[in-house]
């Protein structure tokens, strides 16, 4: 217990940093995931030693699954093709190999520790959401991925769950309450929008729970997206923005062309530092566990 105790400590620290660099900046360095991750893997391997090579073996290819993500391959490889093979044929090492495993020697603290598969579902899962567009930044599915190898399972949140809900949090990889737990708490950023647009009187059904309105001279200070009716974005050159400097520059182009024609408001839609939500969802995920399950089982 010990050393889930001493990774959800590391968690906690590291969203923390990373929640204010991503509030400041909207960048976290991967050298931070990187730290995260062989402290995670390092967690992995003292929890297995003793218990024969095989375990060892199994946390250090976990760990290395997930490492591997914070590889810069694009950079690395001459052709994007090239990059994408490399992880299709990583991706299928590490199933295979963890599958193979499992399916011959079973699972157990001298076999397959239950902890390498949760890393590699977590794996599996945050890069899924991400593929889909649910995780939206990069830096959001290295944090989960990251989370789940530092933490693979919390069993025992530390102040109780309803009884009913104990199995299920247990049994769930630590990630993925992690995860439910800041998609629940992340309610709290269209509730706030639509009290501040009612105290301004501004509330539309519409929009009312996603954007707000700011005077047009803060937009190159503001993170935020334009979506105003009445200012024409072009969405292609948007979403091919990639730092946090072309962000801002994008937003100064579009404050120049309002004040020319004399705009003085402008709606917009905040950037949300979604690594706030995750701090939030790890905090509460190593309190009560998982927020989601709790609540239905308390109904």
């Amino acid at each position: 217990m010990w050393l889930a105790g001493a990774g959800a400590a590391a968690l906690l620290v590291a969203f923390a940093i990373a929640a204010g660099l991503d509030v400041r900046t909207r960048e976290v360095p991967d050298t931070l995931w990187l730290l995260l991750g062989l402290f995670g893997t390092a967690l992995g391997v003292a929890g297995s030693w003793g218990d024969g090579w095989v375990p060892v073996l199994l946390w250090l290819v976990a760990g290395g699954f997930v490492l591997e993500h914070l590889v810069p391959w694009d950079q690395w490889i001459p052709s994007d093709r090239g990059a994408d093979l490399i992880e299709i044929g990583v991706y299928g090492v590490v199933l295979a190999g963890v599958g193979l495993a499992a399916i011959r020697l079973g699972l157990g603290p001298t076999e397959v520790p239950a902890g390498v598969v949760a890393v590699v579902l977590t794996v599996l899962f945050a890069r899924g959401l991400f593929e889909a567009g649910v995780l939206f930044g990069g830096a959001d599915a290295k944090a989960v991925m990251v989370a789940g190898l530092v933490v693979p399972f919390f069993t025992t949140p530390i102040l109780g769950v309803p009884s009913g809900a104990g199995p299920i949090t247990s049994v769930l990889p630590f990630a993925v309450n992690l995860l439910l737990d800041a998609a629940l708490l992340s309610i709290a950023a269209p509730l706030a929008l639509a009290l501040l647009n009612a105290r301004r009187k501004e509330f539309h059904l519409r929009d009312g729970f996603t954007t707000f309105t700011i005077p047009v001279a803060e937009l190159p200070h503001r993170w935020v997206w334009v979506r105003d009716p009445d200012v024409p974005v072009d969405r292609a050159e948007e979403d091919a923005i990639e730092t946090s400097d072309e962000d801002r520059a994008w937003r100064v182009r579009i404050a120049q062309e309002l004040e020319r024609r004399g705009t003085q408001r402008v709606r917009v839609g905040p950037q949300l530092p979604f690594l706030v939500f995750l701090l939030a969802g790890a905090v509460a995920a190593v309190l009560v566990g998982n927020l989601v399950f709790d609540l239905i089982l308390l109904v």
